[in-house]
């Protein structure tokens, strides 16, 4: 099994989900006590937030490159980057170490398809649902991505100043099922959680619409790779 790099901190709260989704089906395909070679940056996540907020992507992305080039020297078979927000910089990552990366998006479009959803919702931090970095590479597979209306700075606050310290609340809950209600009006078949933090939140058990969580698919996704 190819060992596994993992750039995270981003926030650590679904780093930490993702080390155990990795183990867990690791150990389903493999069985007994086998678990998967990883390697983990776990970045500081206040500058990367102050750099998104200042808009100097080509700062952050110069962090996270030199992270892929770092976990590649030291043995990384395959390298995931932990967030879909800055999946903004998956370009110059996937240039940096060529033929490692698994984009984010990559296997919940695979999902999506196998299921016949085609017009999909997208939730995420503002940065996410208003650009097109996520929503292009979905596009590119045939998918069709829907956002919420504009004025949606509650569902990226309850991101922010909640989930990525670890505060679940009730309220922020109702919040996000109601988001989804109104995708699904405007003709989403599925949702997306375009966050790695929002399974935190949302699942299929109080979702109004099929939940693709980008975390778990993605874990999945290295594993697969990982051990082809």
């Amino acid at each position: 099994m190819k060992t596994i790099g993992l750039i995270g901190g981003m926030s650590w709260e679904s780093t930490a989900r993702y080390y155990a989704l990795i183990n867990r089906e690791t150990a389903r395909l493999c069985g007994g006590l086998h678990s998967a070679p990883m390697l983990i940056h776990s970045l500081d996540f206040a500058p990367i937030a102050a750099m998104q907020a200042a808009g100097a992507w080509e700062k952050a992305e110069t962090i996270l490159v030199e992270s892929a080039k770092n976990l590649a020297a030291a043995g990384a078979g395959i390298v995931i980057l932990a967030t879909n927000t800055m999946h903004i910089a998956a370009g110059a990552i996937e240039a940096a170490v060529p033929g490692r990366f698994i984009h984010i998006a990559d296997p919940v479009a695979d999902a999506l398809l196998a299921d016949g959803a085609q017009t999909v919702g997208l939730l995420g931090t503002r940065f996410t649902m208003e650009m097109d970095f996520l929503k292009d590479r979905l596009r590119a597979r045939g998918l069709t991505p829907l956002v919420p209306e504009i004025g949606h700075t509650d569902l990226d606050a309850i991101i922010f100043e909640q989930l990525c310290r670890g505060i679940v609340t009730e309220p922020s809950r109702a919040t996000y099922v109601s988001a989804i209600e109104r995708l699904g009006a405007n003709g989403a078949q599925a949702v997306i959680l375009g966050c790695t933090e929002l399974n935190m939140l949302i699942d299929e058990t109080n979702s109004p619409l099929p939940v693709y969580d980008t975390t778990e698919l993605h874990a999945r996704a290295a594993v697969t790779a990982a051990l082809a």
